[in-house]
């Protein structure tokens, strides 16, 4: 795994390569090379934002990126949307980022950087997010969070039995558990650790450690969605005060396959 100062170093490179290109105004880094460096550690990747000059933004996003591998030697990339690339260079550093002309910005939803690099004459408020479009938007309302989460526990179930084990899992282990994680953290208070507002299941187990002996119970696996199920409303059944109808069918279903 690549060191985090060979991170820092090689975000240092991009930003010198960017800057000898001629073509860019500014590197944005973000996540845990951005505003959140203390989240920085051997197994973080590079996020970044490279601000094109008006009119060079193509040049950043030719098959060859000359400005990575002017820094190391790539192991492999694809282009995973129409502005940026996943990049893994040979030594483990991975990089995901993605190319803007500065007009572009006022519309792109993204969380708060640190310019890495700039042009001295490149206006830094430029960097600034000015949507919330796309970040993770909590309901604090608990009846409609518990009525979702057992709502997907019963339909969960209702495919699994009759077969369709993928779908059902999804529903109990994703869409289910996704409305106990809001449970968990509008009742619980958090570690003072950064919250992804796009990911809030990132940094989960740091942030709420008294959630962490029960996350495994709560999504075993395909083979297991019954019991991960069951784990999840007994959880709700012990923290909340639960419709017994819903919660008696919702039992005969895992019942009825275990």
């Amino acid at each position: 795994m690549p060191t985090t100062i060979l991170l820092e170093q090689r975000l240092a490179e991009i930003g010198q390569s960017l800057k000898t290109s001629g073509k860019a105004l500014a590197l944005l880094g973000l996540g845990s090379v951005g505003k959140e460096k203390t989240c920085l550690d051997e197994y973080s990747d590079l996020d970044f934002f490279v601000i094109a000059k008006p009119g060079c933004k193509q040049c950043f996003l030719d098959d060859d990126l000359f400005w990575l591998e002017q820094c190391a030697q790539s192991g492999f990339f694809f282009r995973n949307t129409v502005d940026g690339y996943k990049f893994l260079y040979e030594d483990g550093v991975f990089c995901e980022f993605a190319v803007f002309e500065t007009k572009e910005l006022e519309h792109i939803p993204f969380s708060e950087g640190r310019a890495i690099w700039s042009e001295p004459e490149f206006n830094l408020t430029a960097l600034q997010p000015k949507t919330k479009k796309g970040m993770y938007q909590r309901s604090s309302d608990i009846e409609w969070i518990l009525g979702e989460a057992l709502t997907n526990l019963y339909v969960g179930m209702c495919r699994h039995n009759r077969g369709e084990k993928l779908s059902g899992m999804r529903f109990v282990q994703s869409h289910a558990l996704d409305r106990i994680l809001d449970l968990i953290q509008v009742s619980q208070v958090a570690e003072n650790i950064h919250e992804d507002p796009y990911l809030p299941e990132r940094r989960f187990e740091m942030r709420y450690p008294e959630a962490k002996d029960v996350l495994g119970t709560f999504c075993q696996g395909y083979e297991k969605n019954a019991v991960s199920a069951l784990a999840q409303l007994v959880w709700l059944e012990s923290n909340y005060s639960i419709n017994s109808t819903i919660a008696r069918e919702i039992r005969r279903l895992i019942t009825d396959v275990l």
